[in-house]
């Protein structure tokens, strides 16, 4: 018997962000992944729209990690009528909380500034979700285990299998009707600081991969040794290192590297400062998930000690106010949002300022306009001449490399009838369907937002 299977790209195609995917069949309407978009401003006001399905028809939704651009339109999502489980790894699931949590906090706050300053067009300025809608998405999580197969329906089984990248991250093996649909999610990379090695996949009839660097490979350069001579410049100058950094991983990563450079004794005992309430939540779903990473319960206690952990807002002034030379980390990692909007608007203007930039920014975001070398960046409502140092290490990044993302798919036994190329900007969607096209002679397509794929399986 054959039957159809309708895919539907609502997000994550031809875009790094807004990852979401409909699978349409018989049974069951499954939802992969359900992030907001990021970047230029015509993706992010589309987030506003409902989506052009029956979100009241859709079943379920399976999630491969917690960050924003796969979890963040999840309470719009039950807005708009979803009522099904939205199922998860534990790790992943508890990143997602918070994530929601921040954000609903920074929506509302954001709202409310923007009315109060009157620098909104909006009448009055919405936040985009509230916290007591964030409560409602959460009391539909459920969490499974990584490997284990689960059954939807007799015909329609799924299992998270580990990813690296974040921790709690996974890819997902679909079976439908006998046929496999493997979504990628986003892909570590081997031999991270934290995390263990992705598996990979050994079986896919539909291949859904990331493509954030198809067109990239990372640097070769040695990370501690370029961030120790960084951070001995900064202490030169007498000035501050600033680093923009996401709160699930990079921020972990970043806070492992300066401990174990002054461990080595490579760089002096600078303050460091670490001010993202997010960030310190995910320190917690660390300790809480030791198995799903590489660090010990020592490793893990002497890092939280070796760093000043910021609770108040008070506390984000007295460190701007603090003329040492000291490291600063604070989200958003892509300039975003966060409080790092704060110490780049009162520092970034002084040439004895250094922003490190340790991940992948995206179109439209000030970190890319940092990244491309912007003379000036506005800050709440008001532009800031750039006159800090500007520097970027993309080795720290989480993304697999286009080397990495070939390597990962070498276990794959059959031919795929399909591998679409989703999560990348064109430039790298483009390089990448070449680069697999002259690898293994895939069938490998790019598809649009809003394209609706029909498959017979």
């Amino acid at each position: 018997m054959v039957n159809t299977v309708n895919i539907h790209f609502l997000g994550g195609a031809k875009t790094v962000t807004g990852s979401k995917f409909l699978i349409e069949t018989t049974e069951r309407n499954i939802l992969i992944d359900c992030g907001v978009f990021q970047g230029v401003k015509e993706l992010r006001e589309s987030n506003w729209e409902d989506l052009p399905v029956d979100v009241s028809s859709i079943d379920v939704v399976l999630l491969t990690h917690g960050h924003l651009d796969h979890v963040g339109y999840l309470p719009r999502l039950i807005m708009q009528g979803f009522k099904g489980e939205i199922i998860g790894t534990a790790p992943t699931l508890a990143i997602a909380e918070i994530i929601l949590n921040d954000s609903a906090k920074i929506h509302e706050e954001s709202a409310e500034k923007a009315n109060k300053e009157e620098y909104t067009k909006h009448e009055p300025a919405l936040p985009f979700f509230t916290k007591k809608e964030v409560e409602e998405t959460i009391s539909l999580f459920k969490e499974e285990a990584e490997e284990k197969w689960i059954l939807l329906t007799d015909t329609i089984r799924f299992r998270f299998m580990y990813n690296g990248h974040i921790i709690g991250a996974t890819f997902i093996e679909l079976d439908i009707f006998n046929k496999r649909f493997v979504f990628s999610g986003d892909i570590g990379r081997k031999n991270d600081y934290l995390l263990n090695n992705p598996k990979k996949p050994e079986w896919a009839d539909f291949l859904f991969i990331e493509s954030t660097y198809g067109d990239k490979l990372h640097p070769e350069l040695d990370v501690e040794e370029t961030l120790s001579e960084i951070i001995k410049d900064v202490i030169w100058k007498k000035g501050n290192l600033i680093i923009p950094s996401f709160a699930v991983e990079r921020l972990q990563t970043i806070m492992f590297v300066l401990w174990k450079l002054y461990k080595k004794n490579k760089i002096p005992n600078i303050p460091i400062f670490v001010d993202s309430p997010m960030g310190n939540n995910v320190l917690e779903v660390f300790r809480r998930f030791s198995n799903w990473h590489k660090l010990s319960d020592e490793e893990y206690q002497a890092m939280c000690n070796h760093v000043n952990i910021i609770q108040s807002y008070k506390e984000t002034w007295e460190t701007i106010d603090d003329k040492r030379s000291k490291i600063i980390i604070a989200g958003s990692g892509m300039v975003t949002g966060g409080r790092v909007l704060t110490y780049l608007s009162q520092l970034i203007d002084e040439p004895s300022t250094t922003v490190l930039l340790v991940g992948y920014q995206a179109e439209g975001t000030r970190g890319r306009q940092l990244q491309n070398g912007a003379h000036e960046i506005r800050f709440f409502g008001k532009y800031n001449p750039v006159k800090a140092t500007v520097k970027v290490i993309e080795s720290l990044s989480a993304h697999a490399d286009q080397n990495d993302l070939i390597n990962w798919m070498d276990s794959i036994k059959n031919v795929p009838e399909k591998v679409y190329l989703i999560h990348g900007e064109i430039t790298a969607l483009d390089a990448f369907r070449v680069k697999i096209k002259d690898t293994y002679q895939w069938n490998t397509v790019i598809p649009k937002r809003n394209q609706i794929e029909e498959v017979m399986v």
